[in-house]
C-alpha cells in the first residue's frame, strides 16, 4: 500500500506503475516522483503524476519530475498544451532532463542531499 493512498484511493493504481517515489525520511510519505519517459507515452506519465498530486489525501509533495531524453522536450511541452492537463502549471511540475542528470550526477551524488540538487538542475514546466 502506498502512503497516503488507499484501496478506494481514485487513482491509485495509476499512482502504483510511477517509475519513482521518494519518501520522507521521517514521515514515510511520498515528497516527490520521477516519472522516466524514455519510450513510453509522455501522456501516461502525465496522468499518473496528475493521479498521484491531485488524489492523496494532503500529500506534501515538494517535486513532480517528468525525465526524459532532452529532445524529448518539444513533445513535452506538446502535451501540455492539451486542455486536459490546464492544472500542471498550479502543481509545478518539472522537466529533468537526461542531459542534466548525466553532467550533474557526480555532484548530486558527492555534494547533494534532498530534494535542493534535484530541484536545481530541473526546470518548471508552463505551457507555452
Amino acid at each position: 500500500m502506498l502512503p497516503g493512498f488507499t484501496t478506494e484511493t481514485q487513482g491509485a493504481e495509476s499512482v502504483r506503475l510511477i517509475d519513482v517515489l521518494w519518501l520522507g525520511r521521517e514521515s514515510h510519505r511520498i515528497v516527490a516522483a520521477f516519472e522516466v519517459e524514455h519510450s513510453t507515452t509522455i501522456y501516461s506519465g502525465i496522468v499518473r503524476m496528475l493521479d498521484l498530486a491531485l488524489g492523496s489525501e494532503a500529500q506534501a509533495l515538494e517535486g513532480l519530475f517528468l525525465v526524459a531524453p532532452d529532445k524529448r522536450e518539444a513533445d513535452v511541452r506538446e502535451q501540455l498544451r492539451r486542455p486536459a492537463f490546464s492544472r500542471i502549471a498550479d502543481l509545478k511540475v518539472q522537466y529533468l532532463p537526461y542531459g542534466a542528470l548525466e553532467k550533474d550526477r557526480k555532484a548530486i551524488e558527492r555534494f547533494g542531499q534532498g530534494m535542493k540538487p534535484i530541484q536545481a538542475i530541473s526546470h518548471l514546466l508552463i505551457p507555452a
